[in-house]
């Protein structure tokens, strides 16, 4: 620890602000430009990405402003200000205006800046040096340049950066590995239920499954709060699977609101506001907000079967929005839309082909959750020093 030193991060790397690029200039053609938006950490998420056709500039005029592969960027504007994320593809990408590209100078890890970066203590850096005076809320390079970093000499930067990538390669391998897994899924229900559909029978969803609304305990009474029964708000729907609540409530919260407790295995959909059509699956026991619609499987009508079924009527359940400036759809719609009523050889085809795809999507995401736990709290104790590392 004696060898460490601490830095300013504009000492030991460039921060390059992104190219202003004009709206009229995007488009579907072109080359990939990175925007805040497309930040999503740790990662840059590259699905929803807009194009620029960069032929008309000189070629020397966008160099600097080139991602690569292993590059990664900070958010200077806007709700996610200060969110870092890295390119794992490669691709080539450029970086859009209020997005910075940090780059280590020589001598120095790019990944151990990168992890120094993806630390609360940056996080609390930046929400203490936002400049507030404008319209909207944002932070320059000069000053995310004033960050303070502690630098362990090259062989034990490379040393602490190689266990921290190691152990987000693992976490990349198995979402991909469940992107997979559920697409495969989602081909045969498709082949089975929709494209070979044999005559069957169609019914409600609110005539054979239980639905249930969310509710929340009122938050200005303490005694309904942090007790022990989960509870999430609709924005943990937008992930993959649901294995932790945003908070815990107390049986008393429980017993006097509106929500409910809604088993494993329950499909959640969003149905207000951002979140609006967003669907997930419970792999733990939760209460809901009231933004959040539960369809509770059965045995006639098992949890994938329902899960898959939501994510292909999605579309036709958000016809019946409503609403101005928060757009939403109801218990009720939900309840309104068709089924398929599975026969017997539909129960054997899911859990014979379908059934095993899930139980396996349900294992990698537990695992990622404790790789996450391990990684983000080996974190700052790698980039204290508090442990270090066998360089051999």
């Amino acid at each position: 620890m004696s060898e460490w030193k601490e830095y300013k991060l504009g000492e030991i790397a460039e921060i390059i602000p992104g190219f202003a690029f004009k709206s009229k200039e995007f488009g579907k053609i072109g080359e990939l430009v990175i925007k805040i938006k497309d930040i999503n950490p740790p990662y840059i998420i590259l699905s929803a990405m807009e194009r620029v056709d960069t032929s008309s500039y000189p070629k020397d005029k966008l160099g600097k402003y080139k991602l690569a592969k292993g590059d990664f960027v900070v958010a200077m504007t806007g709700a996610t200000i200060g969110k870092v994320g890295k390119l794992k593809t490669d691709v080539l990408a450029y970086i859009n205006q209020r997005v910075a590209k940090i780059k280590a100078k020589n001598c120095v890890c790019n990944d151990f800046i990168y992890y120094s970066i993806s630390t609360e203590q940056f996080q609390a850096f930046i929400r203490n040096n936002i400049d507030s005076n404008t319209a909207q809320e944002n932070i320059s390079a000069i000053s995310i340049g004033k960050f303070p970093i502690l630098l362990p000499p090259l062989p034990e930067q490379k040393a602490i950066a190689a266990i921290l990538s190691s152990l987000d390669d693992k976490i990349d391998l198995l979402h991909r590995q469940n992107s997979t897994l559920e697409k495969m899924a989602e081909t045969l229900f498709r082949q089975w239920f929709i494209e070979e559909a044999k005559e069957r029978e169609k019914t409600k969803i609110g005539l054979v499954l239980e639905t249930v609304l969310g509710g929340t305990p009122s938050t200005k009474k303490p005694e309904y709060w942090d007790g022990t029964i989960p509870w999430i708000n609709s924005g943990e729907v937008n992930n993959f699977r649901i294995l932790k609540p945003t908070k815990f409530i107390t049986e008393l919260g429980l017993a006097e609101s509106n929500t409910k407790l809604l088993p494993i295995g329950t499909t959640v959909l969003a149905i207000t506001g951002a979140t609006l059509g967003q669907i997930s699956l419970l792999e733990i026991s939760t209460c809901a907000n009231q933004s959040v619609v539960g369809i509770i499987p059965n045995e006639t009508y098992p949890k994938e079967y329902v899960f898959l079924w939501i994510k292909y009527m999605i579309d036709e359940i958000i016809l019946n929005e409503t609403g101005g400036a928060q757009p939403h759809i109801n218990k009720n719609d939900v309840n309104e839309t068709e089924i398929l009523v599975p026969c017997n050889d539909d129960l054997e085809f899911i859990e014979s082909k379908i059934k095993p795809l899930f139980k396996k999507i349900s294992i990698n995401s537990f695992q990622i959750n404790t790789l996450i736990e391990l990684r983000d709290s080996l974190l700052p104790k790698l980039m204290s020093g508090e442990i270090t590392v066998n360089q051999g």
